[in-house]
């Protein structure tokens, strides 16, 4: 049972704007109302420009909350673009190691790097969600299928089962007080799609952002990102990825599909795609370029044996649910379900 969350801004430092304080201040009275205690970490709330320029005390704020006694789970505020400049914070002297503690860490995009650095030390964690984007949801309340997840989280401390979502949303058009209480807008959704292979696959689930996992092979967002990820060894290596279930889902920057067939050719050259088990796939933002992606997975993977799961609520697109990484899960398309054991 969680009893407090430290919200934590590794990325972006969105949530100590002004401009976002009709949507901050809701997501906390819906914590509360959990009956969790709410903290936020020293910088959390120090806005963009002190977030984006002191990676050090975006660092600081983690190693500090896992060494908080008090805190249950680190939520992170919201994704963004630049968390793999905390890697010499972290890492240098071993610090993450020996800070680290079994907390629930729950994430997503940008945040991908989080989950490999924690993953390098051997902590499990929860991806697919976040602070400002599902908590603070400016409908009356959570979508329900994300808050059906995030309350199995606070209460058990793990989700025992994934199925899919009876409908997903569009992206809204804006983010500004006059759409409080106002819902996305609502479209049917299918459920999980078998793209490939076996429909029953098994593994622990490791992934998460293509366009961030991109990068760290890339150097187009950030021409260091490569040289800092391969000097840590952030990204596992191919035999890390053996018998696994890799989890790949796309940001709301639409990926081109060019773009994103060199993503997967870079983690096909990284031997991941020959060491897997199966591939989950989240539903595209506004399914922009679903069936392109499709084609592309089939095509760079070219191994129709290896399984692959489309569709997933995971990630951008919503509502969204959480996935665990580090404990075995058993996918079964047929029964459209994906059941995980515990932590």
């Amino acid at each position: 049972m969680i009893k407090t969350v430290t919200v934590v801004s590794l990325s972006s430092g969105i949530i100590g704007e002004d401009y976002v304080r009709h949507e901050v201040e809701p997501g906390i009275r819906r914590l509360e109302a959990y009956g969790l205690k709410v903290k936020f970490s020293e910088h959390a709330r120090s806005g963009i420009d002190f977030i984006q320029a002191h990676p050090e005390k975006r660092a600081a704020d983690l190693l500090r909350a896992f060494r908080d006694a008090e805190t249950d789970m680190i939520l992170c505020a919201v994704g963004g673009d630049d968390t793999y400049r905390l890697l010499p914070y972290l890492f240098e002297g071993d610090a993450l190691r020996h800070a680290v503690s079994d907390k629930i860490f729950l994430g997503f995009s940008d945040t991908t790097i989080n989950h490999l650095m924690l993953h390098k030390v051997g902590l499990k964690t929860f991806y697919g969600q976040a602070f400002l984007p599902d908590v603070c949801e400016m409908s009356h309340e959570m979508l329900p299928y994300t808050r059906k997840y995030f309350e199995e989280l606070i209460t058990t401390g793990h989700i025992r089962e994934i199925t899919p979502s009876d409908v997903w949303y569009s992206e809204r058009a804006s983010f500004g007080e006059d759409q409080l209480g106002v819902p996305p807008v609502s479209h049917p959704n299918g459920g999980f799609e078998l793209l490939q292979g076996s429909p029953r696959f098994s593994g622990k689930i490791l992934g998460g952002c293509i366009d961030t996992m991109f990068d760290i092979f890339d150097g187009g967002t950030y021409a260091d990102m490569p040289e800092q990820c391969a000097k840590y060894e952030l990204f596992p290596s191919a035999e890390d990825w053996r018998g696994r279930i890799l989890l790949l889902e796309s940001s709301e920057e639409k990926m081109p599909p060019d773009k994103f067939r060199l993503a997967l050719e870079a983690l096909r050259d990284a031997g991941v795609f020959g060491a897997v088990s199966g591939v989950l796939v989240g539903k595209p933002m506004d399914e922009t370029y679903h069936e392109e992606y499709k084609q592309a997975l089939r095509e760079v993977i070219a191994d129709p044996s290896l399984p692959v799961l489309c569709n997933l609520s995971v990630g951008h697109a919503l509502p969204r649910c959480i996935v665990p990484f580090g404990v075995n899960a058993e996918v079964d398309a047929e029964k459209q379900r994906i059941v995980f054991a515990e932590r």
